[in-house]
Protein backbone atom coordinates (compact mmCIF):
# COMPACT_ATOMS: atom_id res chain seq x y z
CA UNK A 1 0.00 0.00 0.00
CA UNK A 2 1.23 3.22 -1.08
CA UNK A 3 1.64 6.24 0.97
CA UNK A 4 -1.30 8.18 -0.74
CA UNK A 5 -3.68 5.27 0.33
CA UNK A 6 -2.67 4.62 4.10
CA UNK A 7 -3.27 8.49 4.79
CA UNK A 8 -6.98 8.07 3.05
CA UNK A 9 -7.62 5.00 4.78
CA UNK A 10 -6.49 6.72 8.36
CA UNK A 11 -8.90 9.69 7.44
CA UNK A 12 -11.88 7.47 6.77
CA UNK A 13 -11.18 6.03 9.90
CA UNK A 14 -11.18 9.48 11.59
CA UNK A 15 -14.53 10.74 9.68
CA UNK A 16 -16.47 7.83 10.94
CA UNK A 17 -14.60 7.91 14.64
CA UNK A 18 -15.78 11.94 14.67
CA UNK A 19 -19.55 11.34 12.72
CA UNK A 20 -22.82 12.13 14.40
CA UNK A 21 -23.36 8.05 13.82
CA UNK A 22 -20.22 7.15 16.17
CA UNK A 23 -22.43 6.17 19.59
CA UNK A 24 -20.88 5.95 22.76
CA UNK A 25 -21.88 3.82 25.44
CA UNK A 26 -20.68 4.46 29.19
CA UNK A 27 -21.41 2.04 31.79
CA UNK A 28 -20.89 3.14 35.46
CA UNK A 29 -19.33 0.20 37.48
CA UNK A 30 -17.87 0.13 41.24
CA UNK A 31 -15.18 -2.72 40.54
CA UNK A 32 -11.78 -2.27 38.45
CA UNK A 33 -11.98 -3.63 35.01
CA UNK A 34 -9.98 -5.92 33.37
CA UNK A 35 -8.92 -5.66 29.77
CA UNK A 36 -10.93 -8.96 28.78
CA UNK A 37 -14.19 -6.63 30.00
CA UNK A 38 -16.71 -7.73 27.52
CA UNK A 39 -18.15 -4.05 28.64
CA UNK A 40 -15.13 -2.37 27.51
CA UNK A 41 -14.74 -2.92 23.57
CA UNK A 42 -13.14 -1.29 20.45
CA UNK A 43 -14.82 0.81 17.98
CA UNK A 44 -17.11 -1.60 15.63
CA UNK A 45 -17.70 -0.19 12.39
CA UNK A 46 -20.47 -2.16 11.95
CA UNK A 47 -22.24 -1.08 14.62
CA UNK A 48 -20.86 1.87 14.82
CA UNK A 49 -20.70 1.67 18.43
CA UNK A 50 -17.80 1.38 21.24
CA UNK A 51 -18.05 0.42 24.92
CA UNK A 52 -16.49 2.78 27.90
CA UNK A 53 -16.90 2.06 31.86
CA UNK A 54 -16.92 4.83 34.09
CA UNK A 55 -15.17 4.21 37.70
CA UNK A 56 -15.13 6.63 40.85
CA UNK A 57 -12.42 5.59 43.16
CA UNK A 58 -7.94 5.64 43.91
CA UNK A 59 -5.34 5.54 41.89
CA UNK A 60 -2.10 5.06 42.77
CA UNK A 61 1.10 5.50 40.79
CA UNK A 62 4.40 4.59 42.31
CA UNK A 63 7.97 5.03 40.61
CA UNK A 64 11.89 4.99 41.36
CA UNK A 65 13.75 8.76 41.93
CA UNK A 66 16.31 9.86 39.85
CA UNK A 67 15.87 6.06 37.92
CA UNK A 68 18.13 7.65 34.71
CA UNK A 69 21.48 8.57 37.55
CA UNK A 70 20.97 4.86 38.11
CA UNK A 71 20.65 3.94 35.02
CA UNK A 72 23.71 5.95 33.83
CA UNK A 73 25.55 4.18 36.92
CA UNK A 74 24.88 0.48 36.83
CA UNK A 75 25.70 -2.54 34.29
CA UNK A 76 23.31 -3.64 32.62
CA UNK A 77 22.96 -7.02 34.66
CA UNK A 78 22.54 -4.92 37.99
CA UNK A 79 20.38 -2.24 36.45
CA UNK A 80 17.66 -5.30 35.64
CA UNK A 81 18.06 -6.28 39.34
CA UNK A 82 16.96 -3.19 40.78
CA UNK A 83 14.24 -2.47 38.54
CA UNK A 84 12.98 -6.03 38.47
CA UNK A 85 12.79 -6.07 42.02
CA UNK A 86 11.05 -2.84 42.56
CA UNK A 87 8.60 -3.46 39.91
CA UNK A 88 7.72 -6.84 41.66
CA UNK A 89 7.78 -5.51 45.29
CA UNK A 90 5.45 -2.70 44.27
CA UNK A 91 3.24 -5.12 42.49
CA UNK A 92 3.32 -7.32 45.64
CA UNK A 93 2.37 -4.49 47.97
CA UNK A 94 -0.33 -3.29 45.58
CA UNK A 95 -2.26 -7.19 45.73
CA UNK A 96 -1.84 -7.35 49.45
CA UNK A 97 -4.00 -4.39 49.80
CA UNK A 98 -6.94 -5.38 47.01
CA UNK A 99 -5.10 -3.26 44.19
CA UNK A 100 -5.26 -4.38 41.22
CA UNK A 101 -2.16 -3.26 38.61
CA UNK A 102 -3.42 -1.58 35.60
CA UNK A 103 0.05 -0.33 33.93
CA UNK A 104 3.53 -0.29 34.20
CA UNK A 105 5.73 2.02 32.45
CA UNK A 106 9.30 1.22 33.20
CA UNK A 107 9.43 1.50 36.79
CA UNK A 108 6.54 3.56 36.99
CA UNK A 109 3.55 1.30 38.40
CA UNK A 110 -0.26 2.12 38.19
CA UNK A 111 -2.40 1.39 40.70
CA UNK A 112 -6.31 1.20 40.82
CA UNK A 113 -8.93 0.34 43.37
CA UNK A 114 -12.62 -0.54 43.56
CA UNK A 115 -14.55 1.74 44.91
CA UNK A 116 -15.92 -0.08 48.26
CA UNK A 117 -12.67 1.18 51.02
CA UNK A 118 -10.79 2.52 47.92
CA UNK A 119 -9.17 5.69 50.34
CA UNK A 120 -7.67 3.12 53.37
CA UNK A 121 -6.36 0.73 50.99
CA UNK A 122 -5.17 3.32 48.75
CA UNK A 123 -3.12 4.74 51.43
CA UNK A 124 -2.88 1.27 52.78
CA UNK A 125 -0.58 0.27 49.94
CA UNK A 126 1.14 3.36 49.91
CA UNK A 127 2.65 3.40 53.36
CA UNK A 128 3.81 -0.58 53.08
CA UNK A 129 5.09 0.88 49.41
CA UNK A 130 7.14 3.46 51.35
CA UNK A 131 8.04 0.81 54.33
CA UNK A 132 9.52 -1.46 51.76
CA UNK A 133 11.44 1.05 49.60
CA UNK A 134 12.76 2.51 52.94
CA UNK A 135 13.55 -0.45 55.33
CA UNK A 136 14.00 -3.17 52.71
CA UNK A 137 15.18 -2.07 49.55
CA UNK A 138 17.11 1.37 50.62
CA UNK A 139 19.17 -1.31 52.79
CA UNK A 140 19.90 -3.84 50.58
CA UNK A 141 20.84 -1.68 47.08
CA UNK A 142 23.71 -0.37 47.93
CA UNK A 143 25.83 2.31 46.03
CA UNK A 144 23.06 5.13 45.40
CA UNK A 145 20.18 6.74 47.57
CA UNK A 146 17.33 4.80 46.95
CA UNK A 147 14.15 6.48 47.20
CA UNK A 148 10.80 6.46 45.57
CA UNK A 149 7.75 8.52 45.26
CA UNK A 150 4.38 8.03 45.65
CA UNK A 151 0.94 9.70 44.36
CA UNK A 152 -2.93 9.46 45.02
CA UNK A 153 -5.86 10.66 43.70
CA UNK A 154 -9.59 10.14 43.41
CA UNK A 155 -12.11 11.01 41.20
CA UNK A 156 -14.12 10.05 37.85
CA UNK A 157 -11.86 7.80 35.32
CA UNK A 158 -12.96 6.59 32.55
CA UNK A 159 -11.59 3.35 31.07
CA UNK A 160 -11.34 2.27 27.28
CA UNK A 161 -9.58 0.71 24.80
CA UNK A 162 -7.28 2.40 22.30
CA UNK A 163 -6.03 1.72 19.30
CA UNK A 164 -6.46 -1.21 16.99
CA UNK A 165 -6.84 -5.03 17.03
CA UNK A 166 -3.52 -7.14 16.34
CA UNK A 167 -2.76 -10.33 15.79
CA UNK A 168 0.29 -12.14 15.82
CA UNK A 169 3.84 -11.73 17.97
CA UNK A 170 2.94 -8.06 19.20
CA UNK A 171 -0.69 -8.85 20.49
CA UNK A 172 0.37 -8.29 24.02
CA UNK A 173 1.53 -5.04 22.84
CA UNK A 174 -1.89 -3.81 21.81
CA UNK A 175 -3.96 -5.85 25.39
CA UNK A 176 -3.94 -2.70 27.52
CA UNK A 177 -6.73 0.05 28.77
CA UNK A 178 -6.53 3.58 28.45
CA UNK A 179 -7.79 5.34 32.27
CA UNK A 180 -9.04 9.38 31.09
CA UNK A 181 -9.75 11.45 33.70
CA UNK A 182 -8.04 14.49 36.00
CA UNK A 183 -7.68 11.31 38.98
CA UNK A 184 -5.07 9.61 36.90
CA UNK A 185 -3.43 12.56 35.55
CA UNK A 186 -3.07 14.12 38.62
CA UNK A 187 -1.85 11.28 40.83
CA UNK A 188 1.00 10.41 38.24
CA UNK A 189 2.59 14.48 38.49
CA UNK A 190 1.79 14.04 42.52
CA UNK A 191 4.36 10.80 41.55
CA UNK A 192 6.88 13.08 39.95
CA UNK A 193 6.68 15.74 42.56
CA UNK A 194 7.34 13.43 45.56
CA UNK A 195 10.61 12.74 47.66
CA UNK A 196 12.26 15.04 44.78
CA UNK A 197 14.52 17.97 46.09
CA UNK A 198 14.37 20.78 43.79
CA UNK A 199 15.81 23.97 44.30
CA UNK A 200 13.10 26.85 45.08
CA UNK A 201 13.12 30.58 45.47
CA UNK A 202 11.84 31.57 49.06
CA UNK A 203 9.39 34.16 49.69
CA UNK A 204 10.24 36.86 52.01
CA UNK A 205 9.39 34.52 54.98
CA UNK A 206 8.96 31.22 56.30
CA UNK A 207 6.14 30.20 58.78
CA UNK A 208 6.79 27.23 61.24
CA UNK A 209 4.34 25.25 62.30
CA UNK A 210 4.53 22.88 65.21
CA UNK A 211 2.48 19.76 65.73
CA UNK A 212 3.15 18.43 69.05
CA UNK A 213 0.79 14.99 68.65
CA UNK A 214 3.42 14.06 66.09
CA UNK A 215 6.25 16.39 66.88
CA UNK A 216 7.06 17.41 64.09
CA UNK A 217 7.48 20.63 62.36
CA UNK A 218 5.99 22.12 59.03
CA UNK A 219 7.27 24.85 57.07
CA UNK A 220 5.26 26.73 54.76
CA UNK A 221 6.42 30.08 52.22
CA UNK A 222 4.72 33.06 53.25
CA UNK A 223 4.71 36.95 51.06
CA UNK A 224 4.66 39.52 53.74
CA UNK A 225 1.53 40.18 52.97
CA UNK A 226 -0.13 36.65 53.72
CA UNK A 227 1.32 36.45 56.68
CA UNK A 228 -0.24 39.87 58.14
CA UNK A 229 -3.29 38.55 56.54
CA UNK A 230 -2.84 35.40 58.87
CA UNK A 231 -2.69 37.83 61.91
CA UNK A 232 -5.73 38.87 64.31
CA UNK A 233 -6.23 41.49 67.10
CA UNK A 234 -6.80 40.53 70.56
CA UNK A 235 -8.74 42.70 73.32
CA UNK A 236 -4.83 43.37 74.75
CA UNK A 237 -4.31 44.71 71.64
CA UNK A 238 -1.81 41.79 71.09
CA UNK A 239 -1.80 39.97 67.92
CA UNK A 240 -2.86 36.54 67.54
CA UNK A 241 -1.71 33.89 64.57
CA UNK A 242 -5.09 32.56 63.20
CA UNK A 243 -3.35 28.77 62.54
CA UNK A 244 -3.43 27.05 65.78
CA UNK A 245 -0.40 25.30 65.25
CA UNK A 246 1.98 28.54 64.69
CA UNK A 247 5.22 28.75 66.59
CA UNK A 248 7.66 30.78 64.67
CA UNK A 249 8.95 32.70 61.16
CA UNK A 250 12.08 33.65 59.81
CA UNK A 251 13.23 35.52 57.21
CA UNK A 252 14.11 33.02 54.10
CA UNK A 253 17.35 32.78 52.11
CA UNK A 254 16.70 33.31 48.38
CA UNK A 255 17.37 29.91 47.43
CA UNK A 256 16.51 26.72 49.36
CA UNK A 257 16.32 22.85 48.15
CA UNK A 258 12.93 21.63 49.26
CA UNK A 259 11.79 17.77 49.28
CA UNK A 260 8.05 16.78 49.49
CA UNK A 261 7.03 13.66 51.20
CA UNK A 262 7.40 10.29 49.89
CA UNK A 263 3.66 10.16 49.56
CA UNK A 264 1.46 12.84 48.44
CA UNK A 265 -2.28 12.34 48.73
CA UNK A 266 -4.93 15.47 47.36
CA UNK A 267 -7.79 16.84 49.39
CA UNK A 268 -9.99 14.34 48.05
CA UNK A 269 -8.19 11.53 49.37
CA UNK A 270 -7.43 13.10 52.60
CA UNK A 271 -11.13 14.32 53.09
CA UNK A 272 -12.50 10.87 51.78
CA UNK A 273 -10.25 9.06 54.45
CA UNK A 274 -11.02 10.93 57.52
CA UNK A 275 -14.43 11.09 57.01
CA UNK A 276 -14.51 7.10 56.33
CA UNK A 277 -11.84 5.85 58.55
CA UNK A 278 -11.59 8.75 61.63
CA UNK A 279 -9.97 6.23 63.63
CA UNK A 280 -7.63 5.30 61.09
CA UNK A 281 -3.73 5.76 62.63
CA UNK A 282 -2.52 8.34 60.12
CA UNK A 283 -5.57 10.54 60.68
CA UNK A 284 -6.30 10.10 64.35
CA UNK A 285 -2.55 11.06 65.04
CA UNK A 286 -2.56 13.73 62.84
CA UNK A 287 0.34 12.26 59.99
CA UNK A 288 -0.53 13.69 57.28
CA UNK A 289 0.92 17.67 56.88
CA UNK A 290 -0.09 20.50 54.51
CA UNK A 291 2.95 20.72 51.62
CA UNK A 292 3.94 23.21 49.72
CA UNK A 293 4.13 21.94 46.00
CA UNK A 294 2.87 23.25 42.80
CA UNK A 295 1.00 20.75 40.65
CA UNK A 296 -0.24 21.52 37.29
CA UNK A 297 -4.00 21.76 36.48
CA UNK A 298 -4.91 21.14 40.55
CA UNK A 299 -6.02 24.03 42.53
CA UNK A 300 -6.47 22.07 46.08
CA UNK A 301 -4.74 21.04 48.79
CA UNK A 302 -1.62 18.69 48.66
CA UNK A 303 -1.31 16.38 51.71
CA UNK A 304 2.41 14.53 52.92
CA UNK A 305 3.86 11.91 54.85
CA UNK A 306 6.47 9.85 55.39
CA UNK A 307 5.07 6.64 57.37
CA UNK A 308 5.97 3.46 57.57
CA UNK A 309 4.53 0.08 59.45
CA UNK A 310 5.92 -0.82 62.93
CA UNK A 311 6.94 -4.11 61.52
CA UNK A 312 9.03 -2.80 58.87
CA UNK A 313 11.63 -1.01 61.56
CA UNK A 314 12.16 -4.59 63.09
CA UNK A 315 13.53 -5.98 60.24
Amino acid sequence: MDILNFLNEIKDEVNLTVSSNFQIEVIETERVPSFDDSNITYYNPLTKTKKCKRLESCVLYVDMRDSTKISAAKRPATLAKIYSTFVSSMIQASRYFNGHVRNIIGDRVMVVYDKENCFLNAINTAILMNSINQCILKKKIKDFEFRCGIGIDYGNMLVTKAGTIRRGAETEFYRSLVWLGKPANIASKLTDIANKTVLKKSDPLQQGNYYPLTQKWSWVDKSYEEFIDDLSPTFSQNLVHKDEYFSTFIKSSNLYSQTPSPILITQAVYEGLKREHPSEQSIFNNWWNMQSVNVPNYNGNVFGGDIIYKAAEML
